[in-house]
C-alpha cells in the first residue's frame, strides 16, 4: 500500500515537473526579450527539473541514486537563480536592451571600475528604455 502511494506521488511529481518544463520552454519561445526569457528558463526550469529529480529519488531502488538525485535538486536550487542573475547583469552591462514596453528600469548605468582591465568596455547609452519614459 505504501509502495502504491509512493508511485502515485512520484507520478504526480513527474507530471507537474513536465508541465513546468513545458511552461519554461513556451516562455523561452514566447516572451519578448532576453531578460524575461532568462527568468522563465531559470525559474520554471529549476522547479520542473527539481520535481522530476525528486520523483526519481522516490522511485529509485538504490540509496546512492536517490542521494545523487537529491544532491542535484540542491545544486539546481543553489545555482540556477545565481547564474540567471549574473547572466542578466552581464547582458545589461554589454547593452542588451529591455523590451520597449518595459515599465521600469531601476538599474543604474554600468561604469568600468578598474584601469588595469584589458577588456574593452562598451559605451552604455544613457537612456536604457529605448526612449520610453
Amino acid at each position: 500500500m505504501i509502495a502504491d502511494l509512493v508511485l502515485i506521488v512520484s507520478a504526480l511529481l513527474m507530471l507537474a515537473g513536465a508541465a513546468f518544463a513545458a511552461i519554461a520552454a513556451m516562455g523561452i519561445l514566447r516572451l519578448p526579450d532576453l531578460y524575461t526569457r532568462m527568468h522563465s528558463a531559470s525559474k520554471a526550469g529549476s522547479v520542473g527539473s527539481g520535481m522530476l529529480l525528486i520523483a526519481l529519488a522516490l522511485t529509485a531502488d538504490s540509496t546512492p541514486v536517490a542521494l545523487r538525485a537529491l544532491a542535484a535538486v540542491a545544486f539546481f536550487l543553489l545555482t540556477a537563480p545565481l547564474s540567471a542573475h549574473l547572466l542578466a547583469k552581464a547582458s545589461y552591462a554589454v547593452g542588451y536592451q529591455l523590451w520597449p514596453q518595459s515599465v521600469l528600469d531601476e538599474m543604474p548605468p554600468v561604469q568600468p571600475t578598474t584601469e588595469a582591465s584589458q577588456t574593452p568596455h562598451p559605451t552604455v547609452p544613457a537612456d536604457r528604455n529605448g526612449g520610453q519614459a
